[in-house]
């Protein structure tokens, strides 16, 4: 066991000192004597936050089964810690050896959402490391970014050393050996990271430039050297099947936000929802065969002790084994009191014998997300969701005994009217009126309940609305006023509550999510003015990112309200996803021109270019009616 670091006076002081003292269960220690490569792996928010990242255990078990190589983690420390940590001038530490971050070889930093951008600076410096690349020497750890942030990191490349692009099972080994090897030659710093750069799906930014036009788009983006890549190509493990998997995950001591056993079923989604990041980046469809997760859940569950498990996947009614495997679990948990969370069903599979055999869903909440109000906004975002397929799947659930609906919605999408926002209502009122019309008085087991909640629409890289302009702030809470003044004029309006979602942190989402490198000055002068957990509402604030954008003279109008046009070079355009960006601006015409959808891929092969790699979805037999895979389609192209 570990003894921790901090003496007991630091750890009487704060807020949840187990948030730092290590030592969990099936938390890995090793002799340092007997490892080349000590590797911290962050998550730049709180404890509780980074615990329930599944990336984070993936990339634990990963490192850790390598005798070469010790992966321990770190979190943003809280407000009241991050503050004597820096009065006392105490370093950032691991947890596992409660040792300095800045003793590791690697400093790996998840980058889950945008808004942690200021935490990783905070971390920097805590750490003692130089917060720009350029000013780091030998001795530093590298710097190495990961996650879906990583799709555009030109915001906040001159931080990071190197970005891995893609799933880290792929070359992640390949990078550890050939530091290993560099690092017993004792090779300079420099000749590392280009030789990591020469790795497919290795980005090290400083060795490309960026030149702009006098409209402020850019003009060029290459590397500096000829051996260098001009395209860093997403890594993805085309079968999971024997793929790392963290089978006795690290157990917290204090409860995380997801207090579960993750069991990863899936990996890309076939939906092609045209606002959808994940949808695109992670493509193709991956299932993990159903003996693996059988195994999985019981080892899982048997060495943290977790009371709930949880099928994770961007969509889980489309994996295929589904009944199976939750026919298994419901079998082999049923005295065992260990609860089923099954998120991310779609309402038009909505399986109401399913659903009332697993046992975390209570009969008084059911979550879906209809995204838009009206069938025609629908269909501009290709939900590929009928009002019939959420009327039948609401009368489903009422009849099966739910009270309670959650709806999720987004404002600001490409082409919206005020009709389609006040479609939201209507749908609200017309899934009410379901209950109210189809549950006799002695049967309803309390009454109808619906939550209306709406987020602001941020077009994401590598999606078919990364073209598309955003709305202002105020534009944003005007259209949610609409949204909630119509509310207000339904029968129901009593059974109907709506919430939405800042407006402000959505603007500077939109800016961190489609900016280029001279953003990264912005986040630095936020973050020197005091902006920390920028996505926590309580920590929030706005005007010192404002306050930013004019001392370094840069207009967020530029990144968010300008509609982009078609032939624009995007900061993230040297990064090959494998998805073409003929085929994202097709759907972006097909859906503010044409307003039509396309067929998800289990339905038709649309050409998106994935095929190319030959696996996942896209190498299953064709469905009758559907073309072969990789076949040319008439609006498609060829692939």
């Amino acid at each position: 066991m570990t003894k921790p670091v901090l003496p007991d006076r630091i750890m009487n002081a704060v807020e949840k000192p187990a948030r730092y003292i290590g030592n969990e269960p099936n938390s890995i220690i090793k002799n340092k004597k007997d490892i080349e490569i000590r590797f911290a792996m962050c998550f730049p928010d709180v404890y509780e936050i980074g615990m329930s990242h599944l990336g984070i255990q993936i990339i634990y078990e990963q490192l850790n089964r390598r005798a070469d190589t010790w992966c321990e983690r770190v979190f943003s420390p809280w407000p009241d810690m991050a503050e004597i940590l820096g009065k006392e001038q105490i370093p950032l530490f691991m947890l596992e050896s409660q040792e300095p971050v800045k003793d590791a070889d690697f400093l790996g930093i998840t980058l889950q959402y945008e808004l942690c951008y200021t935490n990783v600076l905070e971390i920097l410096d805590l750490s003692g490391i130089p917060r720009r690349a350029a000013m780091r020497s030998d001795g530093d750890p590298i710097v190495m970014g990961g996650g879906p942030c990583t799709y555009n990191p030109e915001p906040i490349a001159p931080f990071f050393d190197l970005f891995y692009i893609g799933e880290s099972e792929v070359v992640m080994d390949d990078l550890m050996d050939l530091y290993a090897e560099m690092k017993r030659a004792g090779a300079p710093r420099e000749a590392f990271l280009r030789a990591a750069a020469k790795i497919p799906g290795i980005y090290a930014p400083l060795f490309y430039d960026v030149t702009y036009r006098g409209d402020g788009t850019i003009d060029t983006f290459l590397p500096r050297y000829a051996d260098l890549p001009k395209s860093v190509s997403r890594q993805f493990c085309a079968d999971l099947t024997d793929a790392p998997y963290p089978e006795k995950p690290l157990v917290p001591y204090i409860r995380p936000t997801q207090d579960r056993v993750v069991l990863e079923i899936q990996r890309g989604c076939i939906r092609g929802c045209r606002f959808c990041q994940a949808g695109m980046i992670y493509r193709p469809l991956r299932e993990r065969p159903l003996s693996v997760l059988k195994r999985y859940a019981e080892t899982m569950l048997t060495e943290s002790g977790h009371e709930e498990i949880s099928l994770s996947s961007l969509s889980s009614s489309d994996y295929r084994c589904l009944p199976e495997l939750l026919e298994y679990l419901i079998g082999w948990l049923s005295e065992k009191h260990v609860n089923i969370s099954l998120p991310s069903l779609r309402i038009d599979n909505f399986s109401l014998d399913i659903m009332s055999r697993v046992q975390d869903i209570r009969k008084s909440s059911l979550t879906f997300a209809p995204e838009a109000g009206t069938q025609r906004l629908r269909d501009v975002i290709n939900k590929g969701l009928t009002e019939e397929d959420i009327l039948s799947g609401a009368s489903q659930a009422f009849h099966g005994g739910w009270t309670r609906v959650k709806l999720y919605f987004m404002l600001g999408l490409p082409t919206e009217t005020d009709e389609d926002r006040k479609g939201i209502a209507h749908l609200a009122q017309s899934i009410c009126e379901v209950f109210y019309d189809e549950i006799p008085k002695e049967e309803r087991q309390g009454v109808c309940d619906i939550t209306v909640s709406t987020s602001f629409f941020v077009p994401k890289p590598f999606t078919p609305f990364q073209w598309a302009s955003m709305q202002t702030p105020s534009d944003y809470i005007d259209e949610a006023h609409t949204v909630r003044d119509e509310i207000r004029r339904m029968k129901n309006q009593k059974r109907i509550h709506y919430k939405w979602h800042e407006a402000d942190g959505t603007e500077l989402e939109g800016v961190l999510a489609r900016g280029d490198r001279r953003v990264a000055d912005v986040i630095e002068r936020a973050y020197e003015l005091g902006a920390r957990f920028d996505a926590w509402t309580d920590y929030f604030r706005y005007d010192r990112w404002l306050r930013a954008f004019d001392d370094c003279a840069v207009d967020p109008g530029f990144y968010t309200t300008r509609e982009r046009s078609e032939d624009e070079i995007f900061p993230w355009d040297f990064i090959d996803i494998g998805v073409r960006k003929d085929f994202l601006l097709r759907e972006w015409r097909k859906a503010v021109r044409e307003g039509v959808t396309t067929p998800n891929c289990r339905a038709a092969c649309s050409g998106c270019g994935m095929a190319a790699h030959g696996t996942g979805v896209c190498m299953e037999p064709k469905m009758a009616g559907a073309g072969k895979r990789g076949e040319r389609h008439e609006d498609t192209g060829s692939i």
